[in-house]
């Protein structure tokens, strides 16, 4: 690493930003597989477009298939999805977006580690609250009949632990509201 320089350009952040007409930010859902997730960060993108503002999404299963397509299911390999996911968040940031994350993000430690990396004011902790027996009842990808069955080992909230946050900075109830009314919810607590 000591052969390595940051190299610093003329257009930054504020400039991209200034171009944009608005903030970057970093909106981090997190909650178990079938939680809701990837819909209501969906239904946020889609208002947020509308309303003129520069975003992208970074859903779990379609970064798996391309820059994390190296990685299992380990608590290994969970910790560097995360940490990989939020260098490019940072990225994005970096370029004046607001990204939207729709992981799992299972353990504390590494939704604190993307929430340092990509700095305080600029993420948003959002935790899609569905209990586990909603997203079994759900399971729209099959994967808790799979890992009942023990076709599918280190599943999150089965065999595998999913830690809770203690202060998102919002919670939505994935199983009591449409995506639109959650992603409403979410317009309201942020300042973008």
């Amino acid at each position: 690493m000591d052969n390595l320089h940051q190299q610093t350009f003329s257009v930054t952040r504020h400039d991209r930003e200034q171009l944009a007409g608005h903030a970057g930010k970093v909106i981090w859902f997190t909650g178990l597989s079938g939680a809701g997730k990837s819909t209501i960060a969906n239904a946020l993108e889609v208002e947020l477009h509308r309303q003129g503002k520069r975003t992208y999404i970074l859903d779990g299963d379609n970064i798996r298939q391309g820059i994390n397509r190296d990685l299992g299911f380990s608590d290994a390999s969970r910790v560097e999805n995360i940490r990989r996911v939020a260098e490019v968040a940072k990225l994005m940031l970096d370029a004046g977006l607001i990204v939207i994350t729709a992981f799992i993000s299972p353990f504390r430690q590494d939704r604190q580690l993307a929430r340092d990396l990509i700095g305080e004011a600029n993420f948003i902790e959002v935790f899609v609250n569905t209990p586990l027996a909603e997203c079994e009842a759900r399971d729209p990808k099959g994967l808790y009949k799979k890992a009942r069955s023990g076709q599918l080992a280190n599943m999150t909230g089965i065999d595998s632990p999913y830690e809770e946050p203690q202060a998102a900075d919002v919670v939505v109830a994935g199983h009591q509201c449409e995506s639109v009314q959650a992603a409403a919810v979410i317009l309201a607590a942020l300042d973008i």
